[in-house]
């Protein structure tokens, strides 16, 4: 039945059924046109305008959609000769710089930040000292604030460790574009690769900016180099050379790079009519800063008004001459940074002192220390320094709306009790992973609490309710390394999850190997859902299929054996009952040494997206087609509800009881379900109640299928009325 999980051994994982064809179509725009569409995908257009000769990259949101998108632009990359490598890990993506370290083709990268640029700092400190004659540019998609998916950090402290220059370009496409061209050259001015973040916002802003031709790379697939570089040992990042790479850094290229930034204007200087007040702001935050503004009546939607504003969209390094000269003659100046440390506003304070400037420096004391800076809370912030430095303008207007806005909200907490409550992610209907932590629950009834090393990834949505399954989440692919230590302090078996992604991107090495190296005594289970799933199905080595041709590079199973693991289990995630024996077995055996087991469930949703066309098309021509759907009998169901708390599904739900003698609520599996059938599972391996039931939805039935449904129509109703 095509709604049926499908089978580990014999499924094969086809290529979601996805397509970026509007998005490739854009790439191909040129002079005389104009583009539209979203930050990031400007971003991909700009680079290719620039003359990149390659790009690589590790998938991660915000930024995952540059490398999907030119996956599916092949035609056009060959085209322009532009090599794409689709990488492993972040570490692996910024190895590629190293083509421009002594070439003059020009590279860029990205990946998600701020994880992953900890795991690419080997190779950019690497990078970044003995620099680069080829223009190299990293575009990290800063996960900072509100919607931020982890650790709250900033890829500001990097630049400043390794002297990478960061942009951060005020998010409109002509700026984001215009920043990202010019990123390259500021790279090939100073000899320094770059660094640009882009916010969430910025990713997903949408606008237009006028397109150019794209731009063939001077070298590339197409114009091959006829000789490696002359050896010339300046250019390896190994002392003696590391030190003389310390001084050029210091004396050569920041000048170059200050300048190169004032000469071209990368900075933005908005007037305003108070000669007497500035602003200093991250460019990655102006807009904010200007819808502040607005509602303050003192700008409008462009910057124009009364506060001159410095619009910073290159964060690092600083033009002390420039900040100079904006501060000078200014009683006070309010610098809006995200996020802590205050790196930016201890810079200026810097700069102004040594020069003698006595400019009032505001900033994190008019606002909040760390966290997204949301409109709300800019302006606020406005309205504490202008209370401060500028009696002279009457805010009494807005700040009445203001407040009462901000008490409008606090009386419709008052009114719900309580905070409006949180909406943590959780995982898809049908998602092959949930029924493994149901097995879990399961089975600490038998063993008691367990410890659980939680990793990055889908899997890590059982950390919260209803699972609550997970004390530590310390890197992608770590998860099993993370219990090397806590494994001999406890006297049950730990439990490590990963998935395949994390296993391929980290876990091999940093957990598998050193497990066994150092005779490990753990349980690890890999969730083998075939794609790299919580950033949108992208192909991984283990994946049925390459993004050149129909083979998968790799098998899960096949290298642990290599790798010498020899207590190793495949199971079928759906087969809740096979699952949690075989748990068990991997916590009781008295075999010592790491086990494994593979839990293997195609990504439900990859599946989905995969198999609507292949439902619509056998529709289409009239084929039988089976659709199986599960269900509560409201008559049988008690009201316990053990199965939802066990199985967490989004589409089993509740609902008043029809029999008026009952007051609880009874379970119901809603419109959303896929049939993958584990709420049933989980009522048998649980030895729940009986009220589950399975439906065979037929379209298009054959005359079998229409005598079967006569006759069992006809014996059910005589049962009924007897």
């Amino acid at each position: 039945m095509l709604d049926q999980p499908p089978d580990p051994v014999a499924a094969r994982r086809t290529n979601p059924e996805r397509s970026f064809s509007h998005e490739v179509k854009s790439l191909r725009l040129g002079a005389g046109e104009t583009f539209r569409g979203e930050g990031v995908l400007a971003v991909t257009k700009a680079i290719l305008q620039a003359g990149v000769g390659y790009v690589g990259g590790y998938q991660g949101a915000p930024m995952s959609h540059l490398v999907d998108v030119l996956v599916e632009a092949q035609d056009l990359l060959d085209e322009l000769g532009v090599h794409l490598e689709t990488c492993t890990n972040e570490a692996s993506a910024a190895a590629l710089l190293g083509a421009s370290i002594n070439y003059p083709v020009r590279g860029c990268v990205t990946w998600k930040s701020i994880v992953g640029t900890n795991v690419a700092a080997d190779a950019l400190s690497n990078l970044a000292s003995p620099g680069v004659i080829g223009g190299a540019l990293i575009v990290v998609g800063e996960d900072y604030g509100e919607g931020a998916s982890i650790i709250q950090e900033r890829a500001h402290a990097f630049a400043l460790k390794s002297s990478v220059w960061l942009l951060d370009p005020r998010p409109n496409l002509p700026t984001i574009v215009r920043l990202t061209e010019e990123a390259f050259e500021l790279s090939e001015a100073s000899n320094t690769p770059v660094m640009m973040e882009l916010r969430i916002r910025a990713c997903h802003v949408t606008g237009e900016f006028p397109a150019k031709d794209n731009r063939p790379p001077s070298v590339s697939r197409n114009r091959r180099l006829a000789e490696p570089a002359a050896y010339n040992y300046d250019r390896i990042s190994h002392p003696p050379s590391t030190y003389i790479h310390e001084k050029l850094k210091v004396e050569v290229r920041q000048p170059a790079a200050e300048r190169f930034i004032v000469e071209r204007g990368l900075n933005e200087l908005l007037p305003g009519t108070r000669q007497d007040l500035g602003i200093v702001v991250q460019g990655g935050i102006a807009n904010v800063l200007m819808r502040g503004l607005d509602r303050l009546g003192l700008a409008d939607d462009d910057g124009a008004g009364s506060i001159p504003t410095l619009v910073l969209n290159v964060t690092h390094p600083l033009s002390s001459d420039q900040i100079a000269d904006f501060c000078r003659g200014k009683r006070a100046v309010l610098v809006v940074e995200e996020g802590a440390p205050d790196y930016i506003e201890q810079s200026i304070h810097a700069i102004l002192r040594k020069r003698g400037i006595d400019t009032t420096l505001h900033g994190k004391d008019m606002l909040a220390m760390a966290g997204e800076y949301t409109a709300e809370l800019v302006t606020d912030g406005l309205l504490k320094f202008f209370a401060r430095n500028a009696n002279d303008i009457d805010l009494s207007g807005p700040r009445t709306r203001f407040e009462a806005a901000r008490a409008g909200r606090a009386e419709a907490q008052r009114l719900l009790g309580r905070p409006l409550p949180l909406r943590p992610p959780g995982f898809c209907t049908g998602c092959p992973e949930r029924p493994v932590f149901s097995a879990i629950k399961l089975l600490e009834r038998e063993v008691g609490k367990v410890h659980i090393s939680s990793d990055i990834g889908c899997h890590s949505f059982a950390t919260l309710a209803p699972f609550n399954l997970g004390n530590s989440i310390l890197g992608y692919g770590m998860s099993l390394a993370a219990a090397g230590a806590v494994a001999p302090v406890m006297e049950r078996r730990t439990i490590s999850v990963m998935g395949d992604g994390g296993f391929w991107h980290n876990g091999l090495l940093s957990g598998v190997s050193s497990a066994l190296f150092n005779r490990g005594d753990r349980v690890l289970v890999v969730m083998q859902n075939g794609y790299t799933s919580a950033t949108g199905a992208q192909f991984i080595p283990n994946t049925e299929g390459n993004r050149r041709d129909g083979q998968n590079t790799s098998d899960i199973a096949a290298t642990l054996q290599a790798m010498g693991v020899k207590w190793l289990r495949t199971v079928r995630t759906y087969d809740v009952g096979l699952t949690l024996r075989t748990l068990r077995e991997a916590m009781t055996t008295k075999e010592r040494g790491l086990k494994v087991i593979v839990a293997d469930g195609e990504c439900q949703l990859a599946r989905q997206r995969r198999i609507r066309p292949q439902i619509a098309a056998q529709l289409k021509a009239g084929e039988r087609v089976v659709r199986t759907r599960y269900g509560v009998d409201d008559d049988v169901c008690t009201g316990d509800h053990s199965c939802i708390r066990l199985s967490g599904c989004p589409s089993l739900v509740v609902k008043p009881s029809p029999d008026p003698l009952r007051s609880d609520p009874v379970a119901h599996v809603n419109n959303g379900c896929v049939g993958c059938g584990l709420c049933g599972e989980v009522a048998d391996a649980a030895v729940l109640c009986p009220s589950f039931y399975k439906a065979d939805i037929v379209r298009n039935p054959t005359w079998w299928d229409r005598l079967k449904w006569r006759l069992r129509s006809t014996v059910i109703g005589a049962l009924a009325r007897a």
